[in-house]
């Protein structure tokens, strides 16, 4: 017996793991909005060099009788394509010549500058970003990017810090103090005076997201008993599905980013207001040694759950023989170490870091890139957004048919391919590019609903909170690595593409090494985790061996009339069980 029967004896998947679950679900609305918000607070408007001081292309188009498109020819050469104005040039004269109609210059061979006097933003897709405000466009583009690689490194940071801390101070009192920080310091970013403060503030909300994340998941999934586990794990997804869709809508009506990043960030105040009601993991409190804190936890979700009958019946004692083996555990002091110190554990982590690295890495990837797809990008943020919905829906069914190793090879495998083929697509067929592309995020997607809940339940308690923050880590470097591959594309078109597939289909290899979880309790110690290798390493050798042999190295079988034959037959129900011989 072990704790997940106490689970049940409370009542199970009840009332009180509904609304837990919910109400640690609900900010994964603006979790998205968060990891996402590059798009829109950095998004890049149509642009070019601004004119000379003395000129104005208003007047001038009144006086020459001509649109103010037709006029910008004048100070604007083309770009390289010949079918837009050069967002990073202008002619260092005004080259009149050019209103012309029948004008035969030859403009590669007039002189040119760069945009001494800054840049002219359109409006009509952005109000204000943090591009159009510091002018993050041309050789300070690598700037841009830059913000989402600073977020994403407090993103890093958190799960290093908050991911350890958590298994000494508990779920519940970091997950408190993420809310609040992200609050504070998410609205700080609003009112940033520059740049620099900007990004300062945004690696600090990256930590409290991390913190959110890690804890939140911890929390939902150690109240939750074996069975209802896939379910619950993938419908709470879903949030973050919705979450895209949200932000979407929020920067198309404000337009402006820092009203955007305000809209994102305040109502975690409301998050952290009602977190006080949530009740500590009561596996986590038992192996702290406070085991009254965990019953009084337990007789609140039984009366919750309409079982208050169970107080009677549920004493420390019971607690105890119920989880002795996780108690006798604790007694040592886990640090990240143990993760790699014995070899089951060893190859899960392993396998880990480099699954989370490259659905990560091939995730953002996709999604924080939707300007190059020539549609609306507020169009595209509720396409990516609404594919996630389907990829959820196959997840949950390879997750609960399959199990969780297969369903993790196939979706990243599945993500590579599209990838590639994305790259033999002629970009002037956008549509089937945009296609593939939502293919390939949905397929990252379910490979991200599959990886959070497959590593809750490879990592024993002891060292749950710090193995995911360990494994997560990995997948913050990718998201991190992410934007800067990018600009890979100045270099070679394709060298994006080939990257992030090919570290998705190395990763799907490596999750061939991953234990299946599917139906099986979650272990509490790292010797649970152990003792699987040794108990399938021993049913090994059994099968090698035939009857006569394994009826003679067994315990000894008494003898004589009866009981000898009822011995031989229990043996031989023992042999054709480990053969797999059953259905014979």
């Amino acid at each position: 017996m072990g704790f997940t029967d106490l689970l049940n004896e409370v009542g199970g998947f009840g009332r009180y793991q509904w609304l837990h679950v919910t109400l640690i679900s609900f900010p994964g609305l603006l979790m998205a909005s968060q990891n996402l918000l590059n798009n829109f607070v950095s998004g890049v408007p149509s642009h070019h060099c601004r004119l000379p001081a003395n000129q104005s292309i208003y007047n001038l188009s009144l006086i020459y009788k001509v649109d103010m498109q037709q006029l910008l020819k004048v100070f604007i050469p083309p770009d390289s394509s010949g079918n837009n104005l050069d967002r990073c040039r202008r002619y260092a004269h005004p080259q009149w010549h050019l209103l012309a109609t029948n004008s035969t210059a030859n403009v590669s061979d007039l002189q040119t500058e760069g945009c001494v006097d800054g840049w002219t933003f359109n409006q009509s897709e952005f109000f204000t970003t943090t591009v159009s405000e510091w002018s993050l466009v041309c050789t300070r583009r690598p700037l841009k990017q830059m913000i989402q690689t600073v977020y994403m490194g407090g993103v890093l940071t958190g799960a290093i810090i908050y991911g350890s801390l958590s298994d000494r101070f508990g779920r519940k009192s970091v997950l408190i103090w993420s809310y609040l920080q992200l609050g504070v310091l998410g609205c700080s970013s609003a009112l940033s005076p520059s740049y620099l403060a900007y990004c300062v503030f945004r690696f600090l909300s990256g930590m409290a997201v991390s913190g959110i994340i890690l804890n939140g998941f911890s929390l939902k999934v150690e109240w939750i008993p074996t069975k209802s586990r896939t379910l619950v794990g993938t419908l709470t997804s879903f949030f973050f599905t919705f979450g895209q869709m949200i932000l979407a809508g929020l920067a198309y009506w404000l337009r402006d980013w820092r009203k955007l990043q305000l809209f994102v960030c305040a109502p975690h105040f409301l998050f952290f207001a009602y977190s006080w009601w949530y009740a500590e993991s009561a596996r986590w409190l038992v192996l702290n040694r406070r085991s009254e804190d965990a019953l009084k936890s337990l007789y609140r979700v039984a009366r919750i759950n309409g079982k208050p009958e169970i107080k009677g019946k549920l004493t420390i004692e019971v607690l105890h023989s119920h989880m002795s083996k996780e108690i006798e555990s604790s007694h040592s002091t886990f640090t990240a170490f143990d993760l790699l110190k014995t070899r089951r554990i060893r190859r899960i982590s392993i396998c880990l870091v480099a699954v989370w690295f490259a659905t990560s890495f091939a995730y953002y990837g996709l999604a924080m890139d939707l300007q190059k797809f020539g549609v609306s990008i507020y169009l595209m943020q509720i396409i990516f957004g609404a594919v996630d919905v389907p990829a959820k829906f196959f997840a949950l069914a390879m997750l609960t048919y399959m199990g969780r190793r297969v369903s993790q090879v196939s979706c990243l495998f599945l993500s590579a391919v599209i990838i590639f083929a994305n790259i033999f697509v002629p970009t002037d067929m956008q549509t089937l590019r945009t296609t593939l592309a939502c293919l390939g995020k949905a397929f990252t997607s379910a490979s991200f609903t599959t990886v959070y809940l497959f590593t809750g339940e490879l990592y024993p308690t002891v060292i749950r909170q710090t193995g995911m923050g360990f494994v997560s880590t990995m997948a913050r470097v990718g998201s991190m690595a992410a934007p800067a591959v990018l600009i890979l594309d100045e270099v070679l078109p394709v060298l994006p593409s080939i990257v992030y597939g090919g570290a998705a289909v190395l990763a799907s290899g490596f999750a061939c090494f991953l234990p299946e979880t599917l139906n099986k309790p979650l272990p509490d110690t790292i010797e649970d985790v152990e003792e699987k290798r040794s108990r399938r390493n021993s049913f090994k050798k059994q099968e090698g061996m035939s009857l006569k042999e394994l009826v003679v190295s067994d315990d000894p079988v008494p003898t004589g009339g009866m009981v000898m034959t009822e011995g031989l037959a229990l043996k031989e129900t023992k042999h054709r069980k480990w053969c797999g011989l059953n259905a014979l």
